[in-house]
This record gives C-alpha cells, structure tokens and sequence, in this order.
C-alpha cells in the first residue's frame, strides 16, 4: 500500500511521548485506553467541488471543539470501523483486509445517508497515521495497532434532514487482548426482553446507535452474572443472531467425527464480520464444513445437551475469536460441551492469529504490507 501524490497536509505534534513513556504505555495497554500522538481529519461539505471532501489533515491528538448544536449529538448519524496493524517478525507493518473495511464503512455511510468516503481515501488515511506513529505498533504476543477510523454530521443545526457537512476521523490505539481473562470462555444472556436490530432496520450497518442500543441488555447480561448478550431476531426471538458486537459459530461434530461450522447468515440484521468472511474462507481448508442458517435457541439447547453441538465461538476485529462456554436465559442455564474452549475453536483461532502476525503463509492474499521492514 503504497501513496504516489497523498492528498494530506502533515501537521506533527511538537510534544511527542518520550520513549520511555512510550514503552511504559505498550508494556501492558489494555484495549482502548492509550492513544498515540497523532489522529487523522478530513471535512465534507455538499457542493464542493470535487466531490465534497477535502481538507485531509493528519495533526496532534487531542479534543475537539464541538458546536452544540452539531448535528451527530441530536440525530445520530455517526458510523465506524475497526482495524488493526501488526507487527511482522521482519519489522514490516501489515494490515489484514482493510479493503473490506473500507467497503463496509460506505455501506454504513450509505446506510446512515452519510456520503461515503472514498476507499482509496480511507486507507490513504490509515498509512499516514500509521507511518507517522510506527513505533506506537507493539510486538508483544496478542498486541496489535487497533485503529478506529469514524464519520459523524458535523454541521450545525436543530432540523430532521441529513446534514451537509461531515467529519471523518482516524485513531490509533495500541492494544491488547479484548477480554482481559484471554481466551477463557464468556458466559452469555439470551435477551429476550430487547432486540438489536430488525428487518429493514440498521443491522448490517456498523452505527453508534446500534452501540448505545444495546448497552441497556449488556446490563442485563451483567446482573445475570454473565459476560455478554446473545441478541435474538426482532420477530420470534428465538433465532439467534449475535453475540454484542460479534458473529457467532456453531460447530457440530457428527458420529464419524466429521465437523461442520454453521454460521447465522446474513438477512440484513446482522453486521457483515470481516472475521467472520475469514473464517468460512479458512475453515474448508482445515477440512471442515461451513454453511450459514438460522440456529434457534432450541436447537442450541438440544444439540448442546445431545453432545452433537461440541463448541460455539464468537468472532470479530477487536476479540478475533472468543469461546463461549454457559449459556443462561429466564428459562434456565446449560453448558456447551465441557465449558472449556475446544479444539476447532483454538484451532482456527491459532491459524487466524498466525497469519494476521505473519507467523504462517497467507494462502488466501489476506495481508497488506503497510510499511515494508526498516
């Protein structure tokens, strides 16, 4: 990934972190709590001409002054991403699939009646961060860049209308392991007192307000003693659809030992996972079989219970892959398998991890050499 003429004027902080900071910060950053000396801007407004952004910035990290008035804080049109840069042995900076974010960031923005920024634009705008605070890229196992590139309405008005004027911006986070117990398996609530998201609804578009609207049966989860919210379909409530913020594989072992991945498939309620695409891709080449369907939460009782359901795992950007051990509702609690992530679950996970960090080959073209080695 590569710039011939980038559209973007460099404004570097004049107090950057010193390098012992900077090394006391990567030692042990949590996830989304440590931010790097820089973030990226870049204004829309309608009728511009040549196609209304413009003004691509990268400047000092820092607080934004906001009208009160600005359009996102009232209506909500406000949408983001996920990706994450890593480390390669050799020192390379690499980035795993960023075109489909980038793809997936316009169909939100179209979703949210945002003008979409242009995907030449966004990863323009992830190697002029990305360059600038190299050296805030851990190495250490299970590390990674995490980087939040986010558009909302910026114009100043009180009215019901798309807003003319928007802000894209891009931060980087160095980054641990999302759940701070590793990979030990998450107990889950299935919510049946609140829905994500319905047909017709934003679903498939990764918004704020689909965030803040879950977070009300993320408590609920919690005073129920579980880690997180198993989200079911707005109609029945009873087809499973996501885990908060992750897609969900089933994985069925049969009586020959032959394994089989079902996925929820994508009816316009569920977010399009870049994980979970990688994951269908990957899983035939270890010999198991994948398809999408819809999965009641009977037949996770029953299957979980006949020993024909061996594991279940959540998968995204932030977690990568997640196994989920106890599932609780109001209408009782079961386990899944021996509660302990499972071989498949670790398996792909592994594989996925290995080639995201560069320890393994890339078979399916995956990795995009950001920076090459120093």
């Amino acid at each position: 990934m590569t710039s011939v003429a980038s559209p973007f004027t460099l404004r570097p902080s004049s107090h950057l972190t010193s390098d012992a900071e900077r090394s006391a910060k990567l030692s042990s950053p949590g996830f989304g709590t440590v931010f790097t000396d820089h973030m990226v801007t870049i204004n829309y407004r309608e009728g511009l001409e040549g196609g209304g952004w413009h003004n691509a910035q990268l400047v000092p990290y820092g607080p934004l002054a906001l009208d009160p008035a600005t359009a996102a804080l009232h209506y909500g049109q406000s949408v983001f991403e996920g990706v994450k840069a890593y480390r390669m042995p050799d020192g390379a900076i690499t980035l795993f699939r960023p075109e489909r974010n980038a793809q997936r960031f316009q169909r939100s923005c179209a979703r949210m009646a945002i003008p979409p920024l242009p995907e030449e634009l966004f990863l323009e705008s992830i190697r002029v961060l990305v360059s600038q605070d190299r050296a805030w890229v851990p190495d250490a196992p299970e590390t990674s860049l995490y980087l939040r590139p986010f558009c909302f309405a910026s114009e100043a008005f009180l009215g019901v209308r798309p807003a003319r004027e928007y802000l894209y911006m891009l931060l980087a986070s160095p980054v641990g392991a999302y759940f701070a117990n590793g990979v030990a398996p998450v107990s889950v609530w299935l919510s049946t007192d609140y829905t994500r998201a319905a047909p017709g609804g934003t679903g498939e578009a990764k918004c704020a307000g689909n965030y803040a609207a879950s977070l009300v049966a993320q408590v609920q989860a919690a005073q129920a003693g579980c880690d997180q919210v198993v989200w079911l379909d707005a109609v029945e409530r009873r087809w499973v659809e996501e885990m908060g913020g992750m897609n969900l594989f089933f994985v069925f072992t049969d009586f020959a030992g032959q394994v089989s991945l079902i996925t929820p498939g994508l009816t316009g309620t569920l977010l399009a996972g870049v994980t979970r695409e990688s994951i269908l891709q990957l899983a035939p080449d270890l010999g198991y079989n994948v398809s999408q369907r819809g999965i009641s939460t009977q037949e996770w009782r029953q299957a979980a219970g006949s020993g024909e359901l061996t594991e279940v795992f959540a998968c995204g950007t932030a977690a990568v892959i997640t196994p989920v051990g106890t599932v609780k509702s109001a209408a009782g609690e079961f386990s899944v398998g021996d509660g302990q992530p499972g071989p498949v679950t670790m398996r792909l996970r592994e594989l996925l991890l290995d080639i995201q960090h560069g320890r393994a080959a890339d078979p399916h073209g995956w990795r995009r050499v950001l920076l090459p080695a120093p």
